[in-house]
């Protein structure tokens, strides 16, 4: 079974929901009104037409026909897709899955000794696509087209995901089933098996895998099973936390150079890429509309700078490979190794409008340490000495000892050709570099 991946989901109640809520406020309003002086009912009518706007604009969001979250059946578009269409494309999908889920579960307890193939599997990818489609396409601009309104419904919707992934990954019913599907299929072994019926097996010896490796084993309401969850949890707000600490890392560094004898040598490109990147935050950084506009309009000289340099992919990799300015790159590259750790949480927490409690900090390092314990504590309760030997019970090594194994053989044969590689480098550095790349320096 395809197991939901850690996802957004909503805290609020469904747009039917609100919908009824609001209608009922407009009706109240409007009784009320009659008993009003006519300053209050203004303010009333004022109210109940803000209200109605409101439940048209939910209405509007939660329309499959205008939010491209609710087209599953369409290639993704997501330049349509705007934050606030994403609570109520959960809010709908959620609902509609977790009630059709609840009537297949109950199918299922009731014909778990007799259920089929096409009656679980196939029937739970159906169900589970919408979520998939909707989340995928949240996930991927959550990462590459990052802002405070789409990570504020990112993390507000993220808790309920993680435990409409629970259900599905922790249900007796799905699990039963899929047990007597493989048990079946064991009594009626065949060595004539063709292609699709092999994978059909797979599927299910992967699905029931996942399911055991998600819990599905622990008593329900025990109180490991409570305390599993709750490190589900929990290790979804750390993971999200600690990509999104990278992200603004990364946005924070910016390095000016305004000589360009210390990029002489760079392609147009990257200068041109650098000197774009400049203009860019003059207008990010100017205060008055009419100066960003004048700053936009302005001519971008990729020869005369000034440049900037980021930690953006593109242009962390062209300064490294293109200035010949040690300095530049030095700090280039220590800004790159040190993104989201003790010497940027400082700055980066210093720019937080409001910290709730319990949430991670904006130095990973804590943040990894509390991932690894929690790692050990679900493994543990699955019954592993540790997490790598959980990690492994899905992957083809046999064990950790022969992971270590392998790791050491090539450690034994990789070592000294790099450390020749690194003693040919540095002899050219310091050959044709000057006294800069010194053996003192």
């Amino acid at each position: 079974m395809k197991i939901l991946s850690v996802a957004l989901a909503t805290l609020l109640s469904a747009p039917q929901i609100r919908a009824f809520s609001s209608a009922a406020i407009i009706r109240s309003s409007s009784t009320r009104s009659n008993y009003l002086s006519p300053s209050v009912q203004s303010c009333s009518s004022s109210s109940t037409a803000r209200t109605m706007s409101s439940v048209a604009e939910d209405t509007k969001v939660a329309d499959p026909a205008t939010n491209p979250l609710l087209q599953p059946d369409d290639l993704p578009k997501f330049s349509a897709v705007e934050p606030s269409q994403l609570t109520p494309a959960m809010q709908l999908i959620l609902e509609k899955l977790e009630s059709d889920f609840a009537a297949m579960e109950s199918k299922l307890a009731e014909s778990k000794d007799t259920a089929t193939f096409d009656e679980v599997l196939p029937e739970l990818e159906k169900m589970q696509h919408p979520l998939g489609f909707a989340w995928g396409i949240a996930s991927h601009l959550n990462g590459v087209k990052n802002s405070d309104e789409l990570r504020i419904a990112y993390e507000q919707n993220q808790p309920n995901i993680v435990k409409t992934s629970m259900k599905f990954s922790q249900s007796k019913p799905v699990y039963d089933a899929l047990m007597a599907v493989q048990k079946k299929w064991e009594s009626e072994e065949s060595k004539d098996d063709d292609f699709v019926t092999l994978q059909k097996k797979r599927a299910v010896f992967n699905s029931l895998r996942s399911m055991t490796l998600q819990g599905v084993g622990l008593e329900e309401g025990s109180p490991e099973q409570i305390r599993f969850n709750e490190i589900k949890l929990r290790s979804a707000e750390l993971a999200n936390a600690f990509s999104n600490n990278v992200l603004d890392a990364t946005k924070l560094f910016g390095l000016t150079v305004t000589d360009s004898k210390s990029l002489e040598g760079a392609p147009d490109s990257a200068l041109a890429m650098w000197a774009q990147a400049h203009q860019q935050h003059l207008i990010k950084e100017a205060s008055d509309e009419d100066e960003k506009k004048k700053l936009g309009e302005a001519e971008v000289d990729a020869k005369a700078g000034p440049w900037r340099m980021t930690l953006d992919g593109p242009s962390y990799v062209a300064a490294m490979q293109h200035v010949p300015d040690r300095d530049i790159r030095k700090q280039v590259y220590i800004g790159y190794l040190t993104r989201a750790s003790e010497f940027t949480a400082e700055q980066l927490e210093s720019k937080e409008t409001e910290k709730k409690e319990g949430a991670p900090g904006k130095d990973n390092v804590p943040i990894i340490n509390e991932m690894l314990k929690l790692r050990k504590e679900v493994s543990g309760l699955l019954g592993f000495k540790n997490y790598a030997e959980q990690s492994l019970a899905s992957k083809m090594a046999p064990d950790v000892q022969s992971v270590a194994d392998l790791s050491n053989l090539i450690l034994e044969k990789a070592l000294p050709a790099a450390e020749k590689e690194l003693a040919a480098a540095t002899a050219l550095a310091r050959e044709a570099g000057g006294d800069e790349y010194s053996e003192s320096n």
